[in-house]
């Protein structure tokens, strides 16, 4: 994983897989492009800033070299843009269309970050608009034929400094004295995702990776981002 360009790096899981990138030795070169820097500073590290998003699709193709992976960890709710056509055009549109400028400039890697509970057809949530945005991510970046692509669909993400609705993270906290494992079925921290992201990535250029298109589902990502991570 020698050069790296992430969406949504001021986020929870994007800030994550941020910081995990740059730690990481195998690592020696980070783009991130995002309306406001991120947090994280580092000399292998360029912040593009650019408050139009419409205008983050052709920054890729100007890159040089060109990303060798692409992680997408852009979201947002629907109280934050306004309206369901507001977030739709963040949520989905946004993100589709960074993913065809991404294959068209020669990303071999496109990682994004979805949702559980928004694909099976017995879900709660399956119906929802906010599930017609993750599922049509989701089919299109299949349809762009990625050598590969990685889908995370992590459950509540839990461990933000800034909770976007704290009644309802303490909620899923509080699954822990269940066990530890009765609430991985339901929540993981941002840092177990984002380092459940890299590490699929790791696996990708290993070529341990289970398929060119490959869903992690909340198990898979407590398992590779917790219990078999490794710095």
């Amino acid at each position: 994983m020698t050069t790296a360009l992430i969406f949504g790096s001021t986020g929870a899981v994007g800030s994550q897989i941020l910081a995990t990138l740059v730690s990481s030795t195998t690592c020696t070169s980070i783009t991130t492009i995002s309306r406001r820097a991120p947090p994280t500073q580092d000399s292998k590290l360029q912040s593009i800033v650019e408050t139009d998003s419409a205008k983050w699709g052709p920054l890729i193709a100007a890159l040089s070299p060109v990303p060798s992976v692409v992680f997408n960890a852009v979201g947002t709710t629907i109280g934050s843009a306004g309206s369901v056509a507001a977030q739709w055009a963040i949520d989905h549109d946004l993100c589709v269309e960074n993913a065809k400028v991404a294959k068209a400039a020669g990303v071999k890697t496109y990682v994004y970050c979805s949702s559980a509970g928004t694909s099976g057809v017995l879900s709660p949530f399956a119906l929802t608009p906010y599930a017609k945005m993750k599922r049509g991510v989701e089919k299109h970046i299949k349809e762009f034929e990625f050598e590969n692509a990685i889908i995370l669909r992590p459950g509540m993400i839990l461990g933000r400094e800034n909770p976007k609705n704290k009644w309802l993270e303490d909620i899923f906290h509080g699954l822990k004295k269940f066990g530890q494992g009765f609430q991985d079925k339901w929540a993981q921290d941002q840092k177990i995702i984002g380092r459940a992201a890299v590490a699929a990535v790791r696996m990708v250029e290993e070529g341990k990776a289970p398929a060119k298109f490959w869903v992690l589902e909340q198990r898979d990502i407590v398992r590779l981002g917790r219990d078999e991570w490794k710095e």
